[in-house]
């Protein structure tokens, strides 16, 4: 598969990241600018808890798609499909428990990270009204890869468009037009989430033309500790993200005070933006690659493989370039109203846009041993790019040389795990085939 057919082939699934990563772009949009700043830093403050309790969608979409794809690489769709509802029944289950104990606990742990008064009170309220949606939440993660393995990423991409246009219909309503502030802005997260998650959930309930369908199926440990272990990475990526993002504003918050956690808020909904498309497509390319291992293909492979390198650099230049150039206007979109807000954005903005140089690399790696069903190696690759490298240096760099240094903790985390990751694949690229 050549380039423009490998591109071709996951754009569906890339754009449908990017429309994904609306949800929170919007909020963050309307909540800054009809909210005010306090708000607009507590949905930034409770947002990585909520995600902490989606990350089982991540786990089980990209370790059980691989898991489906291999067993179909190997002829045996029956199965296939077996292990497909199994997963999905799984994921609605153990995701409804998360959202019960989120909803109980939510306070509580808003409080323990150091919110007070307005930020504590506005940040629970948010979290709250966000636990209804997370099973749905939860089933969109899931079904993402497994539309792409199915060979419909096209609905994948139908299924975030209407559900991101549904988002920015009800913030506009919600939070501008009725000023409810955060619990408007939770709402229209939380019915566009039901529309992302209920939209493919009843596309495989029904009889359909690919060859995925829920259906009977029996209980099998082994096969959803196999997903679980093929895609603990992205489990552990996604966790330790979020549990990066809440050390983020803590030290913010301490070092720099609700400025900093609302200027990092919106380096992160661009970040968020810009990753979708590294994340979509090494999820759009995944089964192709785990389709390939279990044909025992090493050719093909190979040509993924060089691809995937090609094009994840390509992007890496794109993005840096894009984000400098709009450094300035994408700031002004979330904080033109305030002008300390907005000059320490713009300040952050310039220093964070050089990660994107190396932040593809990482996710690429990560995502390539899970289609390989090399859930260890890709877990360490994840676990140690968040939890030891971005953890590490902004606890460290603000002590070691000013808060300032914070800024640079995502380029030195970044580049540290693109280091790793080329270690692991030239060590083991003899092992899965990628050379002689």
């Amino acid at each position: 598969m050549g380039t423009k057919d490998l591109l071709r082939y996951t754009a569906p699934t890339m754009a449908a990241m990017v429309f994904g990563s609306i949800y929170g772009v919007v909020d963050g949009l309307f909540i800054s600018n009809c909210a005010g700043k306090t708000a607009f830093a507590a949905v930034n403050f409770v947002w990585p808890i909520i995600m902490i309790l989606s990350t089982i969608g991540f786990m089980i979409g990209s370790g059980g798609s691989a898991l489906v794809s291999t067993t179909r690489g190997r002829g045996d769709d029956e199965l296939a499909n077996r292990q497909f509802s199994l997963l999905s029944y799984f994921s609605i289950s153990t995701s409804a428990v998360l959202a019960v104990l989120g909803f109980i606990f939510m306070g509580v742990l808003v409080a323990a990270l150091g919110a007070e008064g307005e930020l504590l009170r506005q940040g629970t309220l948010y979290g709250r009204i966000c636990m209804f949606a997370i099973p749905f939440a939860c089933l969109a993660l899931v079904f993402e890869p497994f539309l792409t393995a199915a060979g419909k990423p096209e609905l994948s991409l139908k299924y975030s468009v209407i559900a991101g246009c549904t988002n920015i219909v009800l913030d506009a309503l919600f939070v501008w037009l009725l000023d409810w502030g955060v619990a408007g802005a939770a709402a229209a997260t939380s019915i566009s989430s039901v529309i992302s998650g209920g939209c493919p959930l009843l596309y495989f309930m029904r009889p359909n033309d690919s060859f995925l369908r829920l259906g009977r199926t029996s209980l099998d440990w082994r096969c959803i500790g196999k997903a679980c272990t093929n895609g603990c990475s992205e489990m552990v990526s996604s966790l330790a993200m979020n549990v990066v993002s809440t050390v983020y504003n803590v030290q913010l918050l301490h070092y720099l005070g609700e400025d900093g956690v609302a200027a990092y808020g919106i380096l992160m909904y661009v970040s968020m933006i810009f990753s979708a498309l590294f994340v979509g497509y090494t999820m759009g390319s995944a089964p192709l690659m785990s389709f390939q291992n279990g044909a025992g293909n090493n050719v093909e492979k190979r040509s993924l493989l060089r691809h995937g390198l090609a094009i994840i650099s390509v992007g890496a230049v794109m993005m840096f370039c894009a984000s400098e150039l709009l450094a300035v206007p994408l700031s002004r979109i979330f904080a033109s109203y305030d002008a300390d807000l907005l000059a320490l954005t713009i300040h952050a903005f310039r220093i964070y846009s050089l990660s994107f140089l190396f932040m593809g690399f990482a996710i690429y790696a990560s995502s390539l041993f899970t289609s390989l069903e090399n859930g260890v190696v890709s877990a360490i690759i994840s676990f140690v790019r968040t939890l030891v490298f971005e953890a590490g240096a902004v606890l460290l760099l603000p002590v070691l040389f000013g808060a300032e240094s914070i800024w640079y903790s995502f380029l030195v985390a970044e580049v540290a795990a693109t280091v790793l990751s080329a270690v692991f694949l030239l060590a083991l690229s003899r092992r899965y085939g990628f050379r002689d």
